[in-house]
């Protein structure tokens, strides 16, 4: 059923689709048609962090900028839903076109720019829905805001959702808001997490309840630097890492129909990139959690992520191109193959 849908919703602007897509979710979610999509929750209880994910498979940030589909897409199978990237203010994001698909190469390239309603908006939505899986939400810094404050951003946003969230991530590894992959190297990942730790520190104290933080990173970086981001992540308490964000790399799609785009490039191409940089993350951080994502869109390459270090692997382009059976079959091959 899925492939009819596809076959039609491709025939529009990437960017409209989506929007079409996440309002026939909503629908069948009012419908109580959802978790037939998705054919139900795989159950796979599983510990890290200190939350319980009833599976190992999540949703990856960028698909629900505000969460306003939080209900529908959580209804599909997933054990966990990461929302955002979200900014203190409210920002349009890039100019269309921003979204662009290479469907010979299943993948996804797009310059979004942190297009998000604002960190209240969001919060409302979180607040408002009913999933009952785990909830991770994802925070950035506005365009407007010089790198040089951006802890300023990143520290406003954590106060607002920490209440919210089951997880909050740190994303510096976005390469469509200029200069924010800077922040992953040296003295300025070293202070931003610094004082995210600290803050992270007294809201779990004064709210009585642990919310861990992840750090989101790149894959267009070789085995010294993950290195570097490793051993800081490590001297700053940091409870987990995403690997890995969408690269700049046109690898695998070169010749292609908008290979040339402008933006991070994610699905297949960045699945073995993406590996590297788990293996070697795993490799420097034998106890902390990973969650790997990139380029997973079939069952066997959950696995593949599973067996390269990842303890959860998150869905996003795999998803677009094969539709919410996907969820189910990846939950499934981690739950058998592990």
């Amino acid at each position: 059923m899925y492939s009819l849908a596809r076959s039609l919703l491709f025939r529009l602007d990437p960017e409209t689709a989506h929007d079409v897509s996440l309002r026939g979710l909503d629908l069948a979610g009012r419908l109580g048609l959802a978790a037939r999509l998705g054919g139900g929750r795989v159950a796979d209880p599983v510990e890290l962090m200190g939350l319980s994910f009833p599976n190992r498979v999540g949703l990856a940030a960028g698909l629900d900028k505000n969460a306003d589909h939080l209900d529908a897409l959580g209804a599909l199978g997933f054990g966990f839903v990461e929302v955002g990237t979200v900014t203190p203010r409210p920002q349009p994001g890039n100019p269309r076109p921003r979204l662009f698909r290479l469907p010979e190469a299943g993948a996804i390239i797009n310059r979004m720019g942190f297009n998000n309603a604002g960190v209240d908006h969001l919060v409302a939505r979180v607040r408002a829905s009913r999933y009952d899986g785990v909830i991770g939400i994802n925070i950035g810094k506005n365009l407007t805001t010089p790198v040089e404050r951006a802890v300023d951003d990143y520290l406003a946003c954590l106060e607002k959702v920490h209440a919210h969230a089951h997880y909050v991530t740190v994303n510096i590894s976005s390469p469509n808001t200029p200069g924010l992959r800077n922040l992953q190297f040296g003295e300025h990942l070293d202070g931003l997490l610094s004082a995210l730790r600290e803050a992270g520190t007294r809201l779990d104290r004064e709210s009585g309840r642990r919310v861990p933080l992840a750090v989101k990173i790149a894959p267009d970086m070789d085995a010294e630097e993950v290195g570097l981001v490793a051993r800081c992540l490590a001297d700053n308490a940091i409870d987990g890492v995403i690997a890995t964000n969408t690269t700049v790399s046109r690898e695998g799609v070169a010749g292609l129909a908008h290979a040339e785009e402008a933006g991070g490039l994610s699905g297949r191409p960045v699945f073995e990139a993406s590996n590297a940089v788990i293996r070697e993350l795993r490799r420097q951080l034998p106890e902390m959690p990973i969650i790997g994502v990139g380029g997973i869109d079939s069952g066997e390459a959950a696995l593949a992520k599973r067996q390269a270090g990842a303890d959860l692997v998150q869905l996003y382009s795999g998803f677009i191109y094969r539709g919410p059976e996907l969820v189910g079959e990846c939950a499934r091959a981690l739950r058998d193959g592990a």
